[in-house]
């Protein structure tokens, strides 16, 4: 037979000391004799201290913890405050021009995780994948950008959003955008026949355009522009080229790539910017001096755009190892020579109307030329074009000017001395003034 002892006290500690024990089987048990229980034992005083410092050390860890805590709910409050602010602002912008804004699920989900094979290509301002969006069932494009600066993510959004606005035929469409840390993404139509350049650079005769292909292309692309330049808000694009202009399925042109396009003032120049920007081949005598885009540098570059369209040839092409071919140059030594016809595409096989052909070709070097203010506007341009009204009647002397410091003309835009000088019917006394002036 075995006895013992127990004893319960819950959650809190105690110390039981049995001094005497009296026990008995059957019957009454033993009387304890009291003089004889051993006196209880003495805590030790280091006991109380280590107690003490223990229930000191306990309380100071807490509030430590709680310090810490509330510290760490503070920093993250703010920084919440500060994003949800930053994400107000931004919505401001989208409120105001209407892009719609994705989420990154659903773009990352769209071009399966941004993967190689759905890359599209490549440019100065990222790269673009191909996607599909799930929910709606639409093919995209996805422009991926990187920014590191939160103030020119903010200015490029801005940007961008204000050109979602935008609606018009021969313009790739803004679809919207998501912002994700320091990534800006870009959700556009997407374009089956990519970009221009494609065709009219590839040796493969089943890619060529014909004739009546490329001319449709070149109007479409005068149309975005005229429409650009003359909104209600002048937008200057400043990076007019074949592989910006992207084709449908139906082979219809449509002007992309916004990246570095600036909102222009009344006269059609942009104030704000003054760094050089643009493709090399396409970019206007005073770009290159002075850095500011107006929208008759815009027309330069089309002009170059229309050649190169033509002339299956790119606007810059080196020639062994020193030489370089300006494009421009090269149609203009042949139109002074007469010999137009040699310029053309010989992919083209001599199949397309030769008058036509004359008509690009001149409204492409107009448009290119040195002198700022005898360019077109975009909307002459596009008159010439479709053959609403005719060239200037003194084209040729227009085209023979060659320097591109014409003090006498001042600072009169391209497109109100332009119009002057058309309707005018004759420009003689302006290029005897340049002939007698030692130009």
């Amino acid at each position: 037979m075995y006895v013992g002892f127990t004893s319960a006290t819950g959650v809190l500690l105690q110390t039981f000391y049995i001094v005497g024990w009296s026990f008995q089987m059957n019957g009454k048990a033993q009387e304890i004799d009291r003089s004889k229980i051993p006196p209880l034992p003495l805590k030790k005083k280091s006991t109380k201290k280590k107690k003490m410092a223990l229930e000191i050390g306990l309380s100071l860890g807490g509030l430590l913890v709680l310090s810490s805590i509330s510290i760490l709910a503070i920093v993250l409050f703010q920084r919440r405050k500060r994003k949800f602010e930053l994400e107000e602002a931004l919505e401001s912008w989208e409120v105001q021009y209407g892009p719609s804004r994705f989420s990154y699920k659903d773009l990352f989900i769209a071009t399966k995780g941004f993967k190689e094979s759905e890359l599209l290509g490549k440019g100065g301002f990222g790269q673009v994948y191909k996607g599909t969006l799930l929910d709606l069932g639409a093919q995209v494009a996805v422009k991926k950008i990187w920014h590191t600066s939160s103030q020119g993510m903010k200015e490029f959004v801005a940007e961008i959003a204000t050109i979602g606005r935008l609606r018009h035929p021969n313009l790739v469409r803004l679809l919207g955008y998501c912002r994700r840390k320091g990534e800006l993404f870009l959700v556009y139509d997407y374009m089956s026949n990519t970009s221009l350049d494609k065709f009219i650079f590839n040796s493969n005769p089943k890619s060529t355009l014909t004739w009546k292909q490329r001319v449709k292309i070149i109007i479409d692309v005068a149309k975005a522009l005229a429409y650009l330049h003359e909104w209600c808000e002048v937008i200057i694009h400043r990076d007019i080229k074949a592989s910006n202009v992207l084709l449908d399925a139906e082979l219809n042109g449509k002007l992309g790539d916004f990246g570095l396009a600036r909102f222009g003032n009344n006269n059609g120049t942009d104030a704000k910017t003054t760094h050089l920007a643009g493709t090399l081949g396409y970019i206007a005598p005073e770009l290159a001096r002075k850095g500011k885009a107006t929208t008759a540098t815009d027309t330069f570059a089309f002009g170059t755009f229309c050649l190169e369209v033509v002339c299956g040839r790119r606007p810059v092409e080196l020639q062994g190892r020193e030489e370089a071919v300006i494009l421009v140059d090269y149609v203009w030594d042949c139109w002074y020579k007469e010999q137009l016809s040699e310029v053309v595409d010989p992919k083209l096989r001599d199949d397309y109307e030769t008058e036509e052909m004359e008509l690009v070709l001149k409204v492409g070097l107009l448009c290119s030329h040195v002198v700022s203010v005898l360019r077109p506007s975009m909307s002459q341009v596009l008159k010439f074009l479709l053959g609403k009204e005719p060239l200037p009647p003194d084209f040729n002397g227009v085209l023979k000017i060659r320097d591109d410091n014409w003090s006498q003309l001042g600072h009169a835009s391209s497109s109100s001395y332009f119009s002057q000088i058309h309707y005018s019917g004759t420009l003689e006394p302006i290029i005897h003034s340049l002939m007698f002036s030692g130009r």
